[in-house]
């Protein structure tokens, strides 16, 4: 997720805003909702987060072990939340300035991206002890793994690439220059490649994981500051969230054209997916969050609504529908906001 110098004032004056309208507004996730004006989710629970109310980034849930791997950036911690429990377990310190965390199933592992130490930091996800660090580029960010060739990828924001990590072996196999500020990747199971925001190109690049090169770039018309990524195998759809105008764009894996662009979530960061429901969540630095019905290639949207403070990070569980929101107070505790839908 992008911290840019540039971006510090306003998302200042976005968490004033968001914090003011906790109060002044009207709950945006309890009761009923009219289309557009609030979100169709119910408050289940708020659990207070260990450490200090400081920023919260990506979060990766395993949904067969109920743990919630959260990256605690501000403290440079791993939180690992129990879902089935509804409390944290461990925190994991020692992960500088931590990102992108990613649970990969078959290894029982986690990965976390240590920003403030240029490197990828290996989790047991079982005794929660580190187990390896590995260098990577400059300033990492998100992360995806591709299985048949048992390969992470990760995001070098700052510097323009994407490495290449074999976790066989935690070792740095490659580094692939992609151009320009680059932000999430994800892995797309049907054509079992890599795909990367080259987010000041306005691209969506595809990297072949069998031979680590670029293989074909794709143009975002209407796209600035592509950062956030989503694909979903089954639609061949590809979900790409523009911080610097808050545009959804809705790209055709197949066709490799925009199908439609949607306002959402003011600068929004991450997507979860809800394959089952259908549904895609949006959340954005501005404590906004968007959610949108995908039903086959059809994308509609559900709503756009004030979540809470910061509220630019969300995981979601496929099994029992509830979406996790770590959540950054002005003053006080983070929390974990648990929600499900009103269907």
């Amino acid at each position: 997720m992008n911290l840019k110098a540039d971006r510090t004032l306003r998302r200042g004056l976005m968490a004033l805003v968001a914090f003011a309208l906790l109060f002044v507004a009207t709950p945006a996730c309890s009761g009923a909702s009219s289309p557009g004006s609030r979100l169709p989710l119910t408050t289940l629970a708020e659990v207070p987060l260990p450490g200090r109310a400081t920023r919260w980034d990506y979060a990766s849930l395993d949904e067969r072990s109920h743990l919630l791997f959260l990256a605690h950036l501000g403290d440079s911690a791993v939180v690992v939340f129990d879902t089935a429990q509804r409390k944290v377990v461990a925190t994991i310190p020692d992960v500088s300035s931590v990102h992108g965390v990613l649970y990969v199933p078959e290894l029982g592992r986690v990965y976390a991206s240590a920003t403030g130490a240029d490197e990828v930091v290996a989790i047991d996800a079982k005794t929660f002890k580190i187990i390896a660090r590995m260098p990577a580029g400059d300033y990492p960010d998100g992360m995806a793994y591709a299985p048949d060739v048992h390969k992470l990828y990760v995001s070098d924001e700052h510097g323009g690439t994407d490495t290449v990590i074999d976790v066989r072996s935690n070792v740095r196999v490659a580094t692939i220059p992609l151009g320009g500020e680059v932000g999430n990747t994800q892995y797309d199971p049907v054509t079992r490649h890599i795909f990367a925001n080259a987010q000041t190109r306005k691209q969506l690049v595809e990297i072949d994981p069998a031979t680590d090169r670029v293989i074909s770039r794709i143009n975002l018309p209407g796209a600035a500051g592509n950062h956030g990524l989503y694909i979903d195998g089954a639609s061949r759809l590809a979900f790409i969230a523009c911080e610097d105008n808050s545009k959804l764009l809705v790209l055709d894996l197949t066709s490799r054209k925009v199908r439609a662009t949607f306002d959402v979530a003011d600068d929004p960061d991450v997507l979860a997916f809800d394959a089952s429901l259908g549904w895609l969540y949006v959340a954005g630095e501005s404590g906004e969050v968007s959610i949108l019905k995908v039903t086959g290639q059809a994308v509609r949207p559900l709503a756009t609504a004030m979540l809470g403070p910061n509220a630019h990070v969300v995981a979601v569980d496929g099994v029992t529908h509830q979406a996790y929101f770590p959540l950054k107070p002005m003053w006080g505790k983070s929390r974990l906001r648990i929600t499900r839908p009103q269907l």
